[in-house]
């Protein structure tokens, strides 16, 4: 064989090496995928937003809440049936609010409980799909955050507190419009949050932790921990079974460079002991 075979074999391989790699990685997620059903009863759902390297050049394809999200969530709540359990394990920085907001409404229009799971994070429509479930499990650190609209680059409910403090003839007509707009996207997103709410808790509770979440209360990436999410009143557990981890870690990064953090992925138990460490005298 010469050189060219050589070269051209290598290159095929480094090509169809991300598409071999990625369809064991789906294998492997479906299986945990159905363990976790037969476990628990119920039918499982996954939302992950992750860089993946799914292309043959090996580039990361970005991903938020889409259109097409929600359709496959519909699609999947339509094929279960009514009574059943649901469990969605959601990881996602969020998305459009039309998408967010149309999985939000199809499990909370499921009359079977619905359970939310977030191992690490779901922030802005991510949270706005946790409050429609009856109970939400956080891991000891993951974190919620605002749902208060963005209308561009700027907080909906900061373009209402610039045109507040100035008198209208030294607002701009373009400010003006983008405050009208901005009012209007806080009422329609409280009104939604305290909609999808009241699956879970009273109305008049649903109202407090509405005006909070979409009103400006705290920035946008405010992390809502899981101490913060109960005082809000809402169903927190922290009960994590350990195959939605398991299953997380199925979902790499793409490595594109030494990793920053390593460790021994195992389990470990006992008393930590000094026996073995070599100190400098």
């Amino acid at each position: 064989m010469g050189i060219t075979e050589i070269l051209g074999t290598f290159f095929i391989l480094a090509a169809i090496q991300p598409v071999i790699r990625q369809k064991l990685l789906e294998s492997a997620r479906l299986r945990l995928i159905s363990r976790i059903e037969a476990l628990r009863g119920s039918r499982v759902i996954l939302l992950v937003h992750r860089q993946e390297t799914m292309s043959l050049l090996g580039f990361p394809i970005l991903r938020y809440i889409d259109i097409n999200d929600a359709e496959e969530i519909m699609r999947a709540c339509a094929l279960t049936d009514p009574s059943m359990p649901v469990d969605l394990i959601l990881h996602t920085p969020g998305g459009l609010v039309l998408a967010s907001l149309q999985i939000a409404r199809a499990l909370h229009q499921h009359k079977g409980k619905v359970t939310v799971f977030v191992p690490h994070y779901a922030m802005s429509g991510g949270t706005l799909i946790a409050l429609a479930a009856d109970q939400i499990v956080m891991s000891p650190h993951a974190v919620l955050g605002p749902v208060d609209p963005q209308l561009g680059q700027y907080p909906a409910a900061s373009l209402l507190k610039v045109v507040a403090r100035k008198p209208v003839d030294q607002v701009d007509d373009e400010t003006l419009i983008m405050a009208d707009i901005a009012e209007k996207a806080i009422g329609q997103v409280r009104h939604c949050v305290k909609e999808l709410l009241q699956r879970s808790m009273s109305a008049q509770q649903a109202e407090r932790v509405a005006d909070l979440l979409s009103t400006g209360t705290w920035t946008h990436d405010f992390p809502i921990n899981v101490e913060a999410a109960k005082e809000l009143g809402l169903n927190i557990s922290t009960d994590m079974p350990r195959e939605v981890l398991q299953l997380m870690a199925l979902f790499p990064q793409p490595v594109r460079h030494p990793p920053s953090v390593q460790y021994i992925p195992i389990p470990r138990r006992g008393t930590p002991t000094n026996r073995g460490i070599v100190r400098e005298s």
